[in-house]
């Protein structure tokens, strides 16, 4: 009598292509890090890594992203005046409010006009109006959405904070703007710290600077707006993104204590490097299975939100009405 047998694949193939995999990661990103790469190429970097080559780790970068990005926006905060940063955002206080406001209004008509649903649709139109990731993350939870339809919303605004990477510096550039309008049109447009940090980055110091200290003061509306959502379900939970404490704590000991003004400055040069290698991780954690999940109308939804809100804040920067 006859016996089959299955043969089962050998373990060692499957251990080399990790160890592969881990190997071109860390290389990538030890080039993102040591090398003058520049933000939106270590973001495309990762993206293609991801998607045209693959490599399995995944989640890995993921975790790492969330652990290296507050790190690298606190570093920067080393090299900022407080001041400065304090002056900003209190001049732009009124603009921010009204800007929340109006996008999260025009957010959720958009998403009743394409018949999405009204979760996605909520925390895509909150990321836009706030902080791309870090609000969605922090609103998920009250409003009750499932993972499914968390990640639809993160992968969605994943997208377009990697085109807001690659078209703003060159959109600023062709328009003439000034340092200062473009750090301020791309905190006001753009979605998650690390992007806006990003482009700014590469536009200049000035602009820099401007995208850090309005960006992190409208991320302060995370508490609020997340307070809003629960007040309404009948659920508060809010609270300040620790990053955001330690931005301040560390452009206080810089501002303040002069000794401490050169190590500040060098702190500073690092995160600008260790963001540049956040970012190629921020792309490499994208997936295929993520874009087909969110399908095209949740996509459709935040493009549109995101070109009227981008729009129309370039048109007030430009005539001069928000500065």
């Amino acid at each position: 009598m006859a016996t089959a047998s299955l043969a089962l694949p050998s373990a060692e193939p499957i251990a080399w292509r990790r160890r592969l995999d881990d190997a071109l990661l860390l290389a990538a990103f030890a080039a993102c890090l040591l090398l003058p790469v520049t933000p939106a190429l270590a973001l495309a970097g990762g993206a293609a890594l991801a998607l045209l080559v693959g490599h399995g780790r995944a989640e890995a970068t993921r975790r790492w992203t969330r652990r290296l990005l507050p790190w690298s926006v606190v570093g920067l905060g080393a090299g900022m005046d407080l001041r400065v940063v304090a002056r900003v955002g209190l001049h732009g206080f009124g603009y921010t409010a009204v800007g929340i406001a109006t996008t999260l209004t025009l957010g959720t008509w958009l998403g009743r006009r394409l018949r999405l649903p009204a979760r996605p649709a909520l925390l895509v139109s909150v990321g836009t109006a706030i902080c791309g990731g870090s609000a969605i993350a922090a609103a998920a939870p009250v409003v009750q959405a499932d993972p499914e339809e968390t990640s639809v919303a993160l992968a969605t605004v994943f997208v377009l904070n990697g085109v807001a990477l690659l078209i703003f510096p060159p959109i600023g550039h062709a328009l003439g703007l000034s340092q200062s309008s473009f750090g301020l049109w791309a905190a006001l447009a753009i979605h998650d710290t690390s992007s806006v940090v990003g482009a700014a980055l590469a536009f200049g110091p000035t602009a820099l600077a401007t995208a850090t200290a309005v960006k992190l003061a409208r991320a302060l509306w995370i508490a609020p707006a997340t307070a809003a959502l629960g007040w309404r379900r009948g659920r508060v939970r809010a609270k300040v993104p620790p990053f955001i404490i330690g931005f301040v704590a560390a452009a206080a000991l810089g501002t303040f204590i002069g000794p401490l003004h050169a190590a500040g400055a060098l702190v500073a040069a690092g995160a600008r490097r260790l963001l540049v290698a956040t970012l190629f991780l921020v792309g490499a954690g994208l997936s295929r299975a993520a874009l087909r999940k969110g399908g095209v109308r949740p996509l459709v939804h935040g493009a549109l939100l995101w070109i009227l809100v981008g729009g129309g804040t370039l048109f007030a920067v430009t005539r001069g009405w928000i500065r």
